[in-house]
């Protein structure tokens, strides 16, 4: 069970237009160290569902996760005065990798703080990336305020994982290759957790294709920003596990994500793990891709949705792939049959 975070930070609330611009100056920014994803169309799923269904593969990113995107962004924006001192974040998975992969890229060290309990398998995969990983006694928000509390007394950048408007801006250069590679979407469905996907994809698509609904999708059982957004204000939630580790966990007060997704989001969709749980097994079985649970949600609300959308043309973003092999045998094999 995790609750929101109670670290208070003072930061900058970027315009949507702001936002834009930023996200096509790091469009140029990150490449050639950031490659283009394939946005596919998936044939066994749009005749299941009667969508034009088409699959922005952010599972292929290096890392196994569109968070590289963001980590690159911030790093290359700000190199020069990262190099010397090095940078710090905390993360126990996606985050963290993507960060030491960028730093290593760019000669930059990395410090990872990171739970005790965390995945011994991802924190190898971010050590061997090139970073120093150091767990603390606790949960995700010891590891963050551990973190905060080594960048205040060392000088060191700190990188957050969502609130961050260069962060943002990496991610939403999604929305920049998809609206290259395909026109006309009704709609593009996002898993949500801090809102830092979600922000910069929905940034990009009210500037260059307002009809499009933005669909922000969540586990049911760990929905912080989702009821927050209903609040109308940040707010504490107690969230109990989802196989979506990768959204779950609480929202910094005064996040510039959660203005940003006021303005943003159109729909939104709270998903079952059984729905996840069938949602990847889908995946495995038209596609024959293994994805983490997050990636699971956006296609599960697709799924839930697809006939508000039938004959419609959808995107789903698949945000990622790493989740461990037992975890993801044990998933499908409890899903029912398609």
């Amino acid at each position: 069970m995790r609750r929101s975070t109670n670290i208070r930070r003072e930061y900058m609330k970027p315009s949507i237009a702001d936002l834009s611009e930023q996200i096509s100056e790091a469009h140029r920014a990150i490449r050639p160290q950031v490659p283009e994803t394939p946005l596919e169309y998936s044939a066994g799923l749009s005749r299941l569902t009667g969508c034009e269904v088409h699959l922005k593969c952010e599972h292929l990113q290096r890392t196994g996760s569109f968070k590289f995107r963001g980590a690159s962004n911030k790093l290359i924006r700000h190199h020069a005065s990262m190099r010397e001192r090095g940078v710090i974040t905390a993360s126990s998975g996606n985050h963290g990798l993507g960060v030491a992969l960028a730093g290593r890229t760019l000669g930059i060290a990395v410090s990872v703080y990171a739970p005790a309990d965390a995945s011994p398998a991802k924190m190898e995969a971010i050590r061997m990336a090139g970073a120093q990983v150091i767990q603390v006694p606790g949960d995700a928000l010891a590891a963050e305020l551990a973190a905060s509390r080594q960048s205040s007394l060392t000088g060191q950048s700190y990188v957050p994982p969502y609130n961050d408007a260069d962060v943002i801006a990496g991610q939403g250069t999604i929305a920049t290759e998809m609206l290259r590679q395909e026109s006309g979407f009704d709609a593009v469905f996002v898993s949500v957790g801090g809102g830092g996907l979600i922000s910069g994809i929905g940034s990009a698509f009210k500037t260059w294709s307002p009809d499009t609904r933005i669909v922000g999708c969540w586990p049911a059982n760990a929905p912080s920003l989702h009821a927050s957004l209903a609040a109308g204000r940040i707010i504490e939630v107690q969230e109990i596990d989802t196989i979506s580790d990768g959204t779950a966990g609480g929202i910094e007060p005064g996040a510039i994500t959660f203005e940003i997704c006021q303005q943003v989001i159109d729909e939104v969709v709270l998903v079952t793990e059984e729905q996840i749980k069938k949602a990847m097994r889908l995946l495995a079985l038209h596609e024959r891709w293994m994805v983490e649970g997050a990636a699971g949600v956006a296609l599960g609300a697709m799924l839930q949705c697809s006939p508000y959308f039938r004959g419609k043309k959808v995107a789903v973003v698949l945000c990622g792939r790493n989740i461990s092999l037992e975890k993801y045998l044990e998933a499908i094999g409890t899903s029912y049959q398609a």
